[in-house]
C-alpha cells in the first residue's frame, strides 16, 4: 500500500514544482502562456537551436506547456522533472522512410529501439517518416510503405506506442522548410497508407504548416481525417515562423476545432521564431492556441 502514496507524493512535489517554477517566471516578468489549457501544447527543440533543451524545458513549464518533444531520451527524466513529457519521440529521420525497401531494416532497427525506450519511460508516440521518393512511382512506393511499416507496427501494438507518419511538403526548397522529393507530401496518400496498415497504433502527424502549403482547406481536412490523426504540428505561412497575424493561417478556429472534434492529443509548436526574443514568440503561439 506505500507505493500508491509515494506516487501521489511524488505528483504534488511535481505539480508543486512547476508551480513554483511559473510563479518565479512570472515575478521576473517572464511572458504569460497557458490559461484555459483545452489544447495540451508542445514545443519542438530544433526550432529553437542553439538554445539547449533544458533551457527550452524550463522556459515551457514556466508557460504551462505540458511537453518539450523530439527530443533525445536522456533528457526525458528531466523534464519530469519539471512537469513536462515527451508528446512524441524522434526516430530515424526524414532522409529515410519506408518508400524504399532499402531503408527498411535500418528504420526498423531504429523504431524499435525507440519504441522499447518510449514504453519504458511512458512516451506514447513516436513519429516516423517515408523517405524520399528517388524516381519511385506512386503504386510502388505505397505498396513499400505499407509493407515496411507492418513490419514495425505489431512491435508498437504490443509495446501500446503509437506511430505517427508525418506528412511534409515538397514545394519549399529551404532548408528544414520543406523537402522536394518527399514521398508522403500528401495528407490524403499519408491517411492511406495508414488506413492499408490497418492499426489503431498507425496514425498520421498532422502538420497544419504543410497541409497548408500542399493543399490549403485545412479545416476541411482535418475533419475529414480526424481519425487518423495522432499528433498536431504549428508552424506560419509563408516562411515557417511566428503564428501571428503577419502569416496566412487562423489558427484559433483551427484549435477550436480540434476542441469539437474531441481531440486528446498534443499540438507541438514548431515554427522558427525570427522576431526577436524567441521565448516572447512561443509565449504569443501559447496565447494563440490556447483557445
Amino acid at each position: 500500500m506505500s507505493t500508491p502514496r509515494l506516487s501521489r507524493r511524488t505528483a504534488l512535489k511535481t505539480l508543486a514544482a512547476a508551480a513554483a517554477l511559473g510563479a518565479s517566471a512570472r515575478a521576473q516578468g517572464a511572458p504569460e502562456g497557458v490559461k484555459k489549457g483545452r489544447i495540451a501544447q508542445s514545443v519542438v527543440p530544433w526550432c529553437f537551436n542553439p538554445m539547449p533543451v533544458p533551457e527550452l524545458a524550463r522556459h515551457a513549464a514556466a508557460l504551462g506547456l505540458k511537453s518539450v518533444e523530439l527530443c533525445a531520451p536522456q533528457f526525458w527524466p528531466e523534464l519530469k522533472k519539471l512537469g513536462l513529457t515527451c508528446a512524441i519521440a524522434g526516430s530515424h529521420g526524414f532522409a529515410k522512410g519506408f518508400a524504399n525497401t532499402a531503408e527498411h531494416d535500418e528504420c526498423v532497427t531504429a523504431l524499435r529501439k525507440r519504441i522499447d525506450e518510449c514504453a519504458a519511460a511512458g512516451v506514447e508516440r513516436v513519429i516516423t517518416f517515408s523517405g524520399f521518393r528517388k524516381g519511385l512511382s506512386d503504386a510502388v512506393a505505397m505498396k513499400n510503405m505499407v509493407d515496411g511499416l507492418k513490419k514495425i507496427v505489431g512491435y508498437a501494438e504490443q509495446k501500446r506506442v503509437t506511430l505517427c507518419l508525418e506528412m511534409l511538403n515538397s514545394r519549399v526548397g529551404e532548408n528544414m522548410k520543406g523537402h522536394p522529393d518527399y514521398f508522403c507530401d500528401d495528407i490524403e496518400r499519408s491517411v492511406e497508407i495508414c488506413r492499408l496498415v490497418g492499426s489503431e497504433r498507425m496514425k498520421v502527424l498532422f502538420d497544419i504548416y504543410h497541409v497548408q502549403i500542399m493543399h490549403g482547406d485545412v479545416t476541411v481536412r482535418m475533419k475529414k481525417h480526424f481519425a487518423y490523426i495522432g499528433h498536431v504540428h504549428t508552424a506560419g505561412v509563408p516562411g515557417r515562423n511566428e503564428i501571428d497575424d503577419t502569416q496566412e493561417i487562423n489558427y484559433p478556429p483551427l484549435m477550436r476545432t480540434l476542441i469539437e472534434l474531441g481531440y486528446q492529443g498534443y499540438v507541438g509548436q514548431e515554427f522558427i521564431p525570427v522576431r526577436g526574443d524567441k521565448i516572447a514568440s512561443l509565449a504569443q503561439g501559447v496565447r494563440i492556441c490556447d483557445v
